[in-house]
């Protein structure tokens, strides 16, 4: 063989290292997960799911990518920005609460969807049934609406000869509309009357917890929004100040200074996402991984809030509580 035939050999042997090394290197790109939020910015979910994913091996900025979209609570946004996620061909695509799941299912068939918070997935249209979800989506389910009448009975034991309760949610949301219907058949059950607070826009809650207060209300339920996890601090204040003892869906609002929650853990929740996501980077398809619910609970209470309203906690209630904030 010439000299300049061995060289063309080499050169050709080398090429083709080159290119099977680029196409391994093309097989092996970084995965990229679409995160869709109702909510302003960036918050403590959020930051948590990232941390358990950190924990599962995925490392921001080495072997996964994030790309984040928030409608800052104006749910009309979200079918653009589930959008602008599904044309960036991410790999997986995940958002709390029922509008984002929706505003995603209907822009994408193909690319995976894990949702978290969703009241009823089935009632909403998101999947077939929880165990045999079907499609390219599925993840976990509060079972917000199935907890709307545990909340309004831990009220009526909590405020003595309560008899009217104000409700705040928000009628854009699919989810809350739920748990509002649901508060209604559970209230029959408990011989209490409800007032509806419809807030769909934070510069409503004021003139809202004056109409409330017009009504009689004795009590005050905060159904799982959006609007109200980004206004904890707002909500939590109207109320002290117009001394209604309240009832959240999560502990956050109770430490930044409301009464008393009642809620699935949230630690849970977000370690099961973040292992819905581990699973479908590796290959299991959504329509595989049955819809998970809660199989753990909390019930706090905060004492000083309970003083600053002047109302005395009853011992059996406070017997059951998980955390007491003193």
């Amino acid at each position: 063989m010439t000299k300049i035939g061995f060289s063309a050999i080499l050169i050709v042997a080398t090429l083709f290292a080159i290119a099977v090394r680029v196409e391994a290197q093309s097989q092996g790109k970084v995965p990229k997960i679409g995160w869709l939020s109702a909510r302003r910015a960036s918050n403590s979910g959020q930051e948590t799911i990232v941390r358990m994913l950190r924990d599962l091996g995925y490392i921001e900025g080495k072997n996964v990518a994030f790309e984040y979209r928030f409608a800052d609570d104006k749910l009309d946004r979200l079918p653009a920005l589930a959008d602008e996620l599904v044309r960036l061909k991410v790999d997986v695509l995940l958002t709390p609460g029922t509008p984002g799941a929706l505003a995603l299912k209907n822009a994408t068939k193909t690319i995976p969807i894990v949702f978290a918070d969703v009241t009823d997935p089935v009632a909403a249209g998101l999947v077939a049934s929880l165990a045999r979800p079907g499609g390219n989506i599925t993840g976990f389910s509060s079972i917000e609406a199935l907890l709307a009448g545990k909340r309004l009975e831990l009220l009526k034991e909590t405020v003595s000869k309560l008899s009217r309760v104000a409700v705040l949610w928000d009628p854009r949301n699919p989810g809350s509309t739920q748990e509002w219907k649901e508060s209604q058949l559970a209230a029959r059950e408990l011989g209490l009357q409800l007032h509806s607070m419809e807030v769909s826009s934070a510069d409503k809650y004021q003139d809202a917890f004056k109409e409330a207060i017009r009504a009689g209300s004795g009590a005050l339920a905060v159904l799982s929004t959006p609007l109200a996890s980004s206004n904890q601090d707002q909500i939590a204040k109207l109320a002290a100040r117009n001394r209604l003892p309240a009832i959240y869906v999560q502990g956050s609002f109770v430490t930044d200074g409301g009464l008393m929650s009642y809620g699935p853990d949230r630690t849970e929740r977000y370690r099961r996402i973040a292992v819905f996501v581990d699973k479908i980077l590796k290959g299991t398809k959504p329509a595989d991984l049955p819809v998970e619910q809660p199989t753990k609970f909390e019930f706090i209470i905060n004492l000083k809030a309970a003083k600053q309203i002047g109302l005395a906690i009853p011992p059996n209630v406070l017997a059951r509580a998980d955390k007491v904030i003193k």
